[in-house]
């Protein structure tokens, strides 16, 4: 079984030469061979690998039989059969591709709203009351995490095989590579109301993780918003309770030890990028400065006068 998420066509197609070359055996009658795709969402309390449903696509309907088979007995979750590896290929691409875009969609309406002098949160917290038609998604720095920022560009480059462009995968693709850049212009008009420059200003970076509640900072947008600060000449530090250190294109950094006012009063700028539960953000509100807020973790703050929301 293949369960790393990939383009369609990998199993049957590349896979497969792989392994009867190498085994001499024949795909069908001497071995088995699917793809199941990988379904994990790290942090989520309530579906794990055990209990999340399973898609799974054999070659040939001998081999799904068999596979699928072999998942029930050791999850809990339904298994969904389709027709084929390739299908099962596309189905996970699909799921990410599907997040991707929305999330895209989401981040550009966010930018245009702030134009409008509306608030992204207030509006998607009013259209998720629709009990049918409509999914929430919302705002943030960037995408983050090792699938949905890079899986939909599998798709991409297998279409082109074909002569089809993938308009709607890079067209988000383009507006979530942006929000990192954009959220620091944003920083930069906050500081610049309390007459400070970004050259030279110490900044104060919440959350490293790209999700919240967990440890992985793989494609975090928040490292894109520190090498955006310190390209253009500020100070950054940062606290994140689940990730004490991060490594990143070659050099590891430590995050400060705790959270404390000094801490907080030294900051020229405090910067939410990841919504951490574990951060006493009423702490944050009190002794900081300015806080420019792209999670709306602070969203049950009461005193606002210090905050700008993305």
């Amino acid at each position: 079984m293949l369960e790393s998420t990939t383009y369609p066509g990998t199993t049957e197609d590349l896979i497969r030469p792989i392994l009867e070359a190498g085994s001499g055996l024949k795909c069908g009658e001497e071995f088995y061979l699917g793809f199941s795709p990988e379904r994990v969402d790290p942090g989520n309390l309530i579906y794990k690998t055990k209990n999340t449903p399973k898609v799974v696509g054999g070659i040939g309907k001998d081999a799904t039989e068999v596979i699928a088979a072999m998942y029930r007995e050791v999850l809990e979750g339904d298994v969904y059969e389709v027709s084929s590896p390739a299908v099962a290929e596309m189905e996970k691409i699909l799921e990410n591709t599907y997040r991707n875009i929305n999330i895209g969609l989401i981040n550009e309406l966010t930018m245009l709203c702030h134009n409008l002098g509306i608030s992204i949160w207030e509006v998607v917290d009013a259209a998720r009351t629709k009990p049918y038609g409509f999914q929430a998604f919302y705002p943030g720095p960037g995408l983050g995490g090792h699938c949905i920022p890079l899986d939909p560009y599998y798709l991409a480059w297998k279409a082109r095989e074909y002569g089809f462009h993938t308009s709607m995968i890079e067209a988000s693709g383009m507006i979530n590579d942006r929000m990192p850049e954009y959220c620091v212009d944003r920083c930069a008009a906050v500081l610049n109301r309390y007459k400070k420059a970004v050259n030279g200003a110490k900044i104060l970076i919440l959350g490293i993780a790209y999700k919240q509640d967990i440890d992985d900072y793989r494609e975090s947008p928040a490292l894109k918003v520190i090498e955006t600060f310190e390209k253009r000449g500020a100070e950054t530090c940062y606290y994140d309770p689940w990730v004490p250190y991060y490594k990143h294109q070659g050099q590891k950094r430590s995050s400060l030890e705790a959270l404390t006012a000094e801490v907080i009063e030294q900051a020229d700028l405090v910067v939410i990028t990841t919504a951490h539960t574990n951060v006493d953000y009423a702490l944050v509100q009190q002794y900081a400065k300015a806080i420019f807020d792209a999670k709306n973790a602070m969203k049950h703050i009461e005193k606002r006068e210090n905050i700008e929301v993305l």
